[in-house]
């Protein structure tokens, strides 16, 4: 692989060239005896070493979370907040080079994800300023008195742990801490072991910008060997993953009596009909596919597209494809850069060749170095080929067509999941049709299936979670306990 990155990664980290990362539990720097290495996946090269965590490490951050009862104010609240998405602002140049490095991510989209991760802090900061209770008069019926119920929404008794994934190192875990300053929670928070350095860098940030840093922790490493007493320590009373179905069903399994947040993956798919623009739908199709390297719970997994305008469609969507700038992550001009790493690559080659083996036209792409994979474009799909039939995590545009609406709606519900879709049509009953019978949490119209704001409830449901929601709104919902109480009321 060629090595232009190395020299630019020395420009993000210390130590020549080496972030050395200890964990943060309750705000101080602990170093273990043990370490791993954090690598780019273009380069191979060293980005840095982080801390090995053990249960001892767990059971002591956990501890120091549970002790500590914040007295913080929403208006302090609000301005650690704020500070933090103006400190990340301010340094988006070095934590979009940072995050690229470590994620293979290309800057255009790491960048990106800075200013994304700007916006969860925004909102919610001024969701710490917003009143969150409710009133109701008891004098409703015939047999009511003359009192008022009122409501008040309360941090978590206990600690909020907090796994997250390789995808977006940044946005995720802005999601998972945003929410839990503004309703004055603790929070013990694993990244994803093989992107941990932007997580640790806004620990910093955080405690810079006033947190008090018994409220939030970072633990790095073995998911295999710190996971569980993540999942089951008994100060822990909210778990909130973002991942894959198989750890958020063992989740499931195995945190039993807790609260559970589970966003876990995708099968989105982009549905073109007949009416469509088909310069908008193949320009969606694109962004929706390669953005984030295709990386994303949310990406367009599947593009099922009406027979009479099949053929068009798939021009240009391979006019678009072959426009992808891809290669080196770090050069402002690259569209995309690598998937996390080869072996990731090397699954999208397989699923790949199987579904050409099995009748699928490969009409561009399919090309592999390394970590790095082109942008590909498969026609003639079959819908119950495993490239689609299954999440297919990285950039890869199957494209299937269908006959009449019935056909759409039922092919886009075969799978097991049921995160979010996309609709390209101007039909009002058309779309009146997707947003009742597509079996997801989201649809929309004439957008990738991912667009949203930081704000907005996002999640989905099947597979792809239980239906609890994401966003800044839904999390603080999930972050907190509802208190009523009654008072006297005299006319």
């Amino acid at each position: 692989m060629p090595n232009s990155n190395r020299g630019r990664t020395a420009d993000i980290s210390r130590d020549g060239g080496v972030r050395r990362e200890g964990l943060r539990i309750g705000g101080a720097r602990v170093a273990t005896e043990r370490s791993s290495e954090v690598f780019n996946p273009y380069t191979r090269a060293v980005v840095g070493t982080v801390a090995v965590a053990a249960v001892a490490e767990v059971r002591r951050a956990i501890e120091i979370a549970k002790a500590f009862r914040s007295r913080l104010t929403r208006y302090e609240r609000y301005r650690i907040c704020y500070q933090t998405a103006e400190a990340l602002r301010a340094r988006t140049e070095e934590i979009a080079n940072l995050i690229t490095a470590e994620s293979g991510l290309c800057k255009k989209d790491s960048t990106y994800e800075v200013g994304r991760a700007c916006d969860v802090f925004i909102f919610a900061g001024n969701a710490a300023l917003q009143d969150d209770g409710q009133i109701f008069s008891c004098d409703l019926t015939a047999h009511g008195k003359r009192r008022k119920v009122y409501t008040l929404r309360e941090p978590l008794q206990g600690v909020i742990s907090a796994i997250t994934p390789f995808n977006h190192p940044l946005n995720q875990v802005a999601h998972k801490v945003a929410p839990s300053i503004a309703t004055n929670n603790r929070m013990v928070l694993k990244p994803s072991e093989k992107t941990p350095l932007s997580a640790l860098l806004l620990a910093d940030i955080l405690y810079e910008a006033g947190l008090p840093p018994e409220m939030f922790s970072v633990l790095t490493g073995d998911p295999k060997e710190i996971a569980d007493e993540m999942l089951t320590h008994a100060d822990v009373d909210l778990i909130t993953f973002t991942g894959g179905v198989a750890v958020g069903k063992y989740i499931a399994a195995k945190a039993v009596y807790k609260r559970q947040v589970l966003e876990l993956g995708g099968n989105d798919p982009l549905i073109v009909m007949e009416d469509a623009d088909l310069e908008e739908a193949a320009t969606l199709a694109a962004t929706g596919s390669y953005k984030n390297s295709g990386q994303r719970c949310t990406a367009i997994k599947r593009m099922l597209v009406q027979e009479t305008v099949a053929q068009r469609f798939v021009e240009l969507l391979l006019e678009k494809t072959r426009a992808i700038k891809y290669g080196d992550p770090m050069d402002p001009k690259t569209d995309m850069g690598t998937v996390i790493d080869e072996a990731a690559a090397r699954s999208f080659e397989d699923k790949v060749n199987d579904a050409v083996a099995h009748g699928a036209r490969l009409l561009y792409g399919n090309v592999r170095a390394g970590a790095l994979y082109s942008p590909t474009v498969l026609d003639r799909v079959d819908p119950e080929m495993a490239v689609v039939k299954h999440e297919t995590f990285g950039p890869v545009s199957p494209v299937i067509c269908f006959h009449t609406i019935d056909d759409a709606i039922r092919i886009a519900n075969s799978t097991a999941y049921g995160l979010s879709s996309a609709v390209c049509t101007n039909r009002l009953d058309y779309i009146t049709r997707f947003v009742s019978e597509l079996n997801v949490g989201s649809v929309n119209v004439r957008e990738v299936p991912g667009y949203r704001l930081e704000l907005t409830p996002f999640g989905g449901i099947k597979d792809s979670g239980l239906g609890y929601k994401e966003g800044v709104q839904e999390a603080i919902k999930s972050f907190t306990n509802i208190k009523t109480y009654s008072l006297p009321w005299l006319p």
